[in-house]
């Protein structure tokens, strides 16, 4: 067994469903931002959908609430399509337009592959590559299109970007950039991204050196606690560049429902998605019941108030270490 499917294996069975801004300009365009989620997520709650909002420069609205095909779930194992068609189709009915999956999440390609050709042009389709050379790069994405049964990515990412060397490696000569370059040149992607859940400052400087239009980090409310905590260092960068973040970790893979810990998804999903900055998360689901709680959460989100967030980032000062476990995953 490798290392990367050591780590991929090393979640929980459980409950797992899946700063500072400086400036005068990005003070007012967190409140436009504010005011805009407001209006959006009432009107949703009238009409019982998920609010939407802009993926950052991408200019594609999508719901904040988007299904992950990793996780302890059916959409990552083995021998559980049946299962793991059952939960995209529902998720598709339920209204979640953006899907996120990755080459080395076991079957889920595949799995999603069964089921969203169907809904291709209305869907918003997301898959990663942790190649970090141009041709293994090139391969996986190959791949991917074959196993999703499409012929385009909406989003490609550069998956767990964790280290100095990752970033050299991609940027380099024969580097996995420039596989994204010339993909996005073919039309077989729309999107370039990053992702990472170890090093915020990797991240942050892989937003630098590339005009990358998405990237998906962990945001919840124990990372806050962590000595070196996302937020404050991607979501500057993110902002000035208008790269769309997407939140993901965002309960933690149900550590966070702990006793002692936050209530359900309704403080979870609250938490990430009242960050100023923060466009949508990808969670994934055990069952369709747990994704139909999700969903329902989803639609009746409302920004919560600065003296909400501190309360729950109050409860979880103790459980952070818990909590953050996945910031060792590299």
């Amino acid at each position: 067994m490798t290392d990367k499917t050591t780590r991929r294996n090393f979640l929980l069975t459980g409950a797992a469903v899946a700063g500072g801004i400086i400036g005068s300009t990005a003070l007012q365009q967190n409140q436009t931002d504010s005011a805009q989620s407001t209006a959006q997520n009432t009107a949703a709650k009238s009409t019982g959908k998920m609010p939407e909002r802009v993926l950052g420069r991408t200019e594609v609205k999508v719901p904040i609430f988007g299904l992950g095909g990793a996780g302890q779930t059916p959409l990552s194992w083995q021998g559980k399509e049946g299962d793991a068609v059952a939960i995209i189709e529902k998720a598709i009915a339920l209204g979640i337009r953006y899907f996120d999956t990755a080459a080395n999440y076991g079957p889920s390609e595949d799995y999603f592959g069964k089921v969203l050709p169907s809904y291709r042009k209305n869907i918003f389709l997301a898959s990663k590559t942790d190649a970090r050379d141009r041709d293994g790069a090139w391969r996986e994405l190959e791949r991917s299109l074959k196993r999703l049964n499409t012929d385009r990515l909406d989003l490609w990412q550069m998956h767990h970007v964790s280290f100095t060397e990752d970033l050299e490696t991609i940027f380099g000569k024969n580097g996995a950039i420039q596989a994204v370059e010339e993909a996005k040149a073919q039309k077989l992607i729309r999107f370039a991204g990053i992702t990472g859940h170890h090093d915020p400052n990797i991240i942050a400087e892989g937003l630098r050196r590339y005009s990358f239009d998405a990237t998906l980090i962990p945001v919840n409310a124990a990372d806050k606690h962590h000595p070196r905590p996302f937020l404050p260092v991607v979501l500057p960068v993110a902002r000035e560049k208008n790269v769309g973040v997407i939140a993901m970790k965002v309960p933690a893979y149900g550590r966070l429902f702990k006793p002692g810990g936050l209530d359900g998804m309704n403080q979870a999903l609250g938490y990430a998605m009242s960050q100023p900055g923060v466009h949508c998360c990808v969670v994934a689901a055990e069952t369709i019941a747990q994704l139909e709680n999700n969903v329902r959460v989803a639609q009746a989100f409302q920004p919560l108030s600065k003296q909400e967030l501190a309360a729950i980032e109050q409860r979880t000062a103790a459980i952070w270490e818990d909590n953050t476990f996945f910031r060792a995953w590299t």
